[in-house]
């Protein structure tokens, strides 16, 4: 065929090609498989590539298509998954050495609802171990790399799944939000990073970092498929306790209507003084499209954001000590050799299977959860969240939606801040109000700084997922961005002869 490879379009425009027969989802998924094995080895976006899979259910797609199904617009789609939802008999490792080798014997519900929705997926991919970083350099198997210049890191911890997205090797990706992890590297990526709000996508089969804040979502290379993979993942599941029943479940239809008349609140804590002028430029440039398009935008302040990022930090390692405690050696994942009695089988397979941040984030949570700090620490922390969620919920009754910045700058260096855990946890200031009130969020391309490019941030109310799609989509098609990628080859082998 003619014209840009398979991996370069959208799902939208792969559906078009499909249901006028000059494209198959076997040449799709052949062509995101060829897009891994030539980019990878450099961007390292996957951990498992599931090659002979993701082609049979290609062909299993293709076959329905030429019987006359009725199929749905992800079916033949290739898709990239964040390796830390399970799948059935395929390795899943949540970017950890103590799940080196694990293979689940079942499925996540959201793996089960992509495969009946048809979509293909390629692989699982790289991520900050248990989904604890901002950089995916917590990986236990090296870092991912950006596409958009190799020296720097895609954001975290769903960085791999971004990386898959950005660079073409897959037309969409799965992601999981705890602080920010689906929207600052889709950010730094330059692609379309959805956190939903807490409770709309099933977590089960997910494993868990910190299960008050854990969400999945979806990265696409523009809000449309963004939207239509999330109505492919959305619903009430028995499964997950927390799971919302009647929850919205059509994302797409009202995404063409505008932003006139919306009130939408710039958050100045989102967006402060102290930001960059060349990161808040591309972004009060984008809040202005907004206005002329006819929202009505207005600032306000969120206090209690100020302490989000301190009462996240003490709230996230308290569940992750209290989740990764199961990693004991006994029950499934490493164990070491030749223990002398069953502590020492425990002490030494956390030594040797978890990395320096998960260590040091359970040492965080177990301290602020024993006794005599408890209340100091965590108790205190959770009335920030309360705080936190009950301003935005306020907020609400004045604007529809919020705005602000999401990352505080383009992507750093790899290495730049890996020695430095405070500077590190300040990529996620933008990021962790919205998990700690379960809101939902959406990071949408904004402009470039010095050729990387950063996203604007728009907040929802609970379920205000459409409204939110709808203002994103408005400030996409009006920008007219060029959708990632060009082409990264070049980049990857000037990179590769700089280091030989």
């Amino acid at each position: 065929m003619s014209g840009p490879s398979l991996s370069d379009l959208t799902a939208h425009e792969l559906a078009e090609r499909f249901a006028a027969g000059e494209a198959t989802a076997v040449a799709a998924t052949e062509a995101a498989l060829e897009r891994i094995q030539a980019t990878d080895e450099v961007l390292h976006a996957f951990l498992t590539v599931m090659g002979e899979q993701a082609l049979e259910q290609a062909r299993a797609v293709d076959q329905a298509r030429s019987r006359g199904e009725r199929l749905g617009p992800l079916a033949g789609v290739p898709l990239a998954l964040k390796d830390v939802l399970v799948t059935k008999g395929v390795r899943t490792t949540a970017g950890s050495r103590i799940l080196d080798d694990y293979r689940p014997p079942y499925d996540a519900t959201v793996v089960r609802r992509l495969r009946a929705a048809g979509a293909i997926v390629v692989g699982k991919t790289n991520l900050d171990e248990f989904a604890m970083g901002s950089s995916t350099e917590n990986s236990g198997y090296g870092p991912s790399r950006n596409p958009w210049d190799p020296a720097r890191v895609p954001g975290g911890s769903s960085g791999g799944s971004a990386v898959a997205v950005a660079s073409g090797q897959a037309v969409l990706g799965i992601g999981t939000d705890t602080g920010g992890s689906i929207r600052q590297p889709a950010s730094l990526c330059g692609v379309v990073g959805v956190k939903p709000t807490y409770g709309l996508v099933s977590r089960y089969g997910l494993i868990a970092f910190a299960s008050s804040l854990d969400q999945v979502g979806p990265f696409a290379r523009d809000v449309r498929d963004a939207a239509t993979l999330l109505e492919a993942i959305a619903g009430h599941d028995p499964m997950d306790s927390t799971s919302i029943e009647d929850v919205p479940s059509d994302f797409t239809s009202t995404l063409e209507q505008g932003v006139e008349g919306l009130r939408i609140g710039v958050v100045r804590e989102l967006l402060p003084d102290s930001l960059a002028e060349d990161v808040r430029a591309p972004l009060r440039s984008a809040i202005d499209r907004l206005e002329r398009l006819g929202a009505r935008v207005e600032e306000l302040s969120l206090p209690s954001f100020e302490y989000a990022l301190s009462a996240y930090y003490l709230i996230a390692p308290a569940e992750c000590s209290s989740n990764l405690a199961r990693y004991d050696g006994v029950r499934w994942g490493l164990r070491v050799k030749d223990p002398s009695h069953v502590v020492d089988m425990m002490q030494r397979t956390r030594q040797a299977g978890f990395g320096p941040e998960v260590k040091r984030r359970v040492m965080l949570g177990t301290y602020a959860l024993s006794a005599g700090y408890y209340d100091a620490y965590y108790g205190q922390a959770q009335r920030v969240r309360t705080l936190v969620a009950r301003e935005l919920e306020s907020a609400y009754e004045r604007f529809d939606l919020l705005v602000g910045a999401t990352a505080p700058g383009p992507a750093f260096r790899i290495g730049e801040l890996v020695d430095d855990p405070l500077q590190m946890y300040l990529s996620d200031v933008f990021t962790v109000p919205v998990n700690l009130a379960g809101n939902a969020a959406v990071s949408v391309p904004a402009g470039l700084v010095g050729g990387l490019p950063v996203g604007l941030q728009v907040i929802a109310p609970v379920l205000g997922e459409a409204l939110m799609l709808r203002a994103a989509r408005a400030l996409e098609r009006d920008l007219d961005l060029p959708k990632r990628p060009t082409d990264v080859i070049p980049l990857l082998r000037d990179l590769q002869e700089a280091q030989s």
